[in-house]
């Protein structure tokens, strides 16, 4: 099996496991910009101790050449404490803003874990004027 085959995707206002990637469709090149990663946006996603996003990677793969991680972001608080679980002091939620720098056009991919349903993907092209 080859890791393509494990990924799963969906339109992220209806399905709540898909990454959504917030990012203008034009930029300036090698000009500073912000992109928004998260999950939940139209749908919640559940951020539970039992049921949670782990992590969310941001990449880019330029019209030529190979592909380049630009964040890796991990969630680490999901409700445990010494209480139990969902009885902790803190969450995290699932989004992060990244700000890049391009100097070519191509492909923003987010990558997802959510610990129970696996790994899900989104992408979004992006030209560099």
């Amino acid at each position: 099996m080859k890791l393509g085959e494990l990924l799963r995707s969906g339109d992220w206002k209806s399905e709540k496991h898909v990454p959504v990637i917030t990012a203008p469709e034009r930029v300036k090149g090698d000009e500073p910009f912000d992109i928004r990663i998260g999950i939940g946006e139209g749908e919640p996603h559940p951020n539970t101790t039992e049921h949670h996003i782990r992590w969310i990677k941001l990449l880019f793969e330029p019209k030529e050449g190979f592909t380049f991680e630009l964040a890796d972001v991990q969630f680490t608080a999901h409700g445990e404490g010494l209480k139990g679980a969902n009885a902790g002091p803190v969450y995290t939620e699932p989004f992060a803003n990244v700000r890049v720098r391009l100097k070519e056009s191509g492909t923003l991919l987010a990558l997802s874990y959510c610990n129970i349903h696996g790994l899900w993907e989104s992408s979004q092209a992006i030209e560099v004027e």
